[in-house]
């Protein structure tokens, strides 16, 4: 299917069960309508598909991955932070754990999340319904099942998102219409209750969805729709959540004792993704973010990207800010609001090719030449204007809606769970070696599948030693993708990497070494000086994309540099005060224990249900 046609779908059946749900209301707060009835939505293969269209539209949008979901909320963590400037009750409270429940930056995302849940309950009220569902043809019943598994895996991720911001929430598995009859406000039950539900579901959809190589064979095109690698890679993320840390209503953290059985459903998912030969890590880290994401292609040869949030229409609300709210700016257009870490960025290795792809040191000008920036104003790299192609977005064009399809799950990340799982339950096996040293060596620019002594992790590690290169490895491989803040959340981590990060800003603030962190695997030797430089010499003019000496820089990153600023360059700050002044003094000022793993919920939504009890701390 022609991606046009696909986008018309998407606002075709986003308006029709947005009929069907009725019109905007509060939070659980719809009530049953006449003008379209569920026969006329659910009536063949085609409209249902433009049905189950309009509950993937509620990924996009500013609401949710366009901007708010994807780039305010999983910040600061210990690789990016948030914009600079005052409190403002908005999105710069958001980052630094300040956030109120009249903030404005709550209720669309929560109630777009729910919306999401909503249009998600029509259609698995609905499809198993239908007279076609059972006594179609072979095709026809196939397509419906594999719908009706995608509108339970798009609800599993809309409750997923809701859950891991706001903990415990509202059982909501049945169209407003039908549970506003005998629980019109229904209250708060635990995330363990919603996961365990949401695994469960996740495990049907397994048996509904097919497999990529499977798809053309039911009649459907290849396109950006779940396949069953995306729902098996899902459940192992939610079993992960379902078995790690999250803070209760007590305001404690809390782990079950059952966490290992959850542990083993991520591994036995990683584990059959793994050997089913459907995915595969693209050879390029760099290709896979500058050819393929920002160069806005259909095709996705290797099927590393199990699962995109996909944009269209430059609106807030079926498209995405990606690449203009964050990443270089062109021309000075764009607000370079993400931030690596200044300690992010001397985590990477000299070699390591994904650092210049996750961290950039350089805007555009109108030319095309690069403007170099202090490592106080590096921004995340992956979603960049400059690399967008297909077709290219002039210099000069205002536009702030690329349609940049936000990833919401990688094989990368499959590997690295499966990884962390494995090590869990059996310690650091041959298979979970494997399967993080795969992802370091084509971070490397290495061969995937071949032995590597020079980037592979050391062997002979102990169970919590390996656990600490998961953890390094997880910041370096998806930096800037919204992962690590609720990562770190799980682990119970959240805290004690903060805390650390600051005190390292500070002291490369003060041009004193820093120190290996306690909660994961350390920094290379040559990171951790008293000499790195206070000054980077830009090459004048240069067009360069290459980072590296010899790229845009005329001296190293990790020495002294000189006092005089050689011919042909233009020098720029780099580490210095301003590591403190304006990085670390707005870093997760606000954070508290016990509080900072969750947001508010948002005052409407109490407003709306005096059975809602707000988080622990607000």
């Amino acid at each position: 299917m022609k991606k046009t046609n696909y986008n018309k779908i998407v606002l075709l059946g986003a308006f029709i069960i947005a009929l069907l749900a009725g019109s905007c209301k509060k939070f659980l707060d719809q009530k049953p309508i006449t003008e379209v009835t569920a026969p006329l939505v659910f009536k063949d293969v085609n409209s249902t598909y433009q049905a189950l269209a309009s509950v993937y539209s509620r990924l996009v949008g500013d609401a949710v991955y366009g901007i708010r979901v994807s780039l305010y909320y999983p910040l600061d963590n210990d690789e990016m932070q948030g914009p600079t400037g005052s409190s403002d009750n908005d999105r710069r409270d958001i980052a630094r754990y300040a956030a109120t429940p009249g903030n404005a930056q709550l209720t669309n995302p929560f109630n777009q999340l729910f919306q999401g849940i909503e249009f998600a309950n029509i259609c698995i009220a609905n499809i198993p319904q239908m007279d076609m569902y059972t006594n179609g043809t072979e095709q026809e019943k196939k397509k419906l099942q594999r719908m009706y598994g995608e509108a339970l895996t798009l609800r599993a991720q809309f409750y997923f998102e809701a859950i891991r911001n706001w903990g415990d929430l509202p059982a909501h598995f049945l169209p407003a219409a039908t549970q506003s009859g005998s629980d019109p406000f229904p209250a708060r039950v635990s995330m363990d209750t919603l996961y365990n539900r949401l695994i469960a579901d996740l495990d049907m959809a397994e048996g509904l969805v097919p497999w990529r190589n499977e798809i053309t064979g039911i009649g459907d095109p290849l396109d950006e729709r779940i396949t069953k690698g995306t729902v098996k890679g899902l459940r192992a993320r939610l079993a992960l959540f379902r078995g790690g840390y999250a803070l209760r209503s007590n305001g404690t953290m809390q782990r079950n004792a059952d966490y290992q059985s959850f542990y083993q459903i991520a591994r036995a998912e990683c584990n059959e993704i793994m050997t089913s030969g459907q995915h595969s890590l693209n050879p390029s880290f760099r290709g896979l973010w500058k050819d393929q994401v920002c160069a806005r292609t259909l095709a996705d040869p290797n099927g590393e990207l199990m699962f995109q949030a996909s944009a269209t229409g430059g609106n807030a609300t079926a498209d995405t800010k990606l690449g203009y709210y964050n990443g270089p700016r062109v021309n000075n257009l764009g607000n370079s609001s993400v931030n690596p870490l200044p300690t992010y960025f001397y985590l990477f290795d000299s070699t390591d090719a994904r650092r210049d792809v996750t961290v950039c040191h350089y805007f555009t000008s109108s030319t095309g030449t690069r403007i170099g920036q202090p490592i106080s104003n590096m921004t995340d790299g992956k979603y960049r204007r400059n690399w967008i192609t297909n077709p290219v977005v002039l210099p000069t064009n205002a536009i702030q809606y690329f349609s940049l399809k936000w990833q919401i799950l990688r094989y990368a990340d499959v590997l690295l769970m499966f990884a962390e799982a494995e090590n869990e339950l059996n310690g650091p096996t041959t298979a979970a070696y494997n399967a993080i040293n795969m992802v370091r060596r084509r971070g490397f620019d290495k061969p995937i599948n071949t032995s590597d002594a020079s980037v592979d992790i050391p062997a002979g590690l102990s169970k919590a030693d390996f656990f600490k290169y998961i953890v390094r490895e997880r910041a370096l491989e998806l930096g800037g993708e919204g992962i690590r803040k609720y990562d770190l959340i799980r682990w119970n981590l959240l805290g004690t990497a903060l805390a650390e990060s600051k005190a390292n800003m500070l002291k490369m603030a003060a041009a004193t070494p820093m120190v290996d962190p306690s909660y994961m695997a350390g920094y290379p030797s040559y990171s951790l000086t008293n000499t790195l430089p206070a000054s980077m010499y830009l090459i004048t003019n240069t067009t360069a994309d290459n980072q590296q000496v010899g790229g845009i820089w005329f001296n190293s990153l990790y020495k002294t540099a000189s006092t005089s600023t050689p011919s042909g360059t233009t020098k720029i700050v780099w580490v210095g005060t301003t590591v403190n002044t304006v990085c670390a003094a707005r870093y997760a000022t606000g954070y508290v224990a016990g509080k900072g793993e969750l947001l508010p919920l948002p005052q409407p939504a109490i407003d709306a249900n005096f059975n809602l009890r707000q988080n622990p701390g607000y």
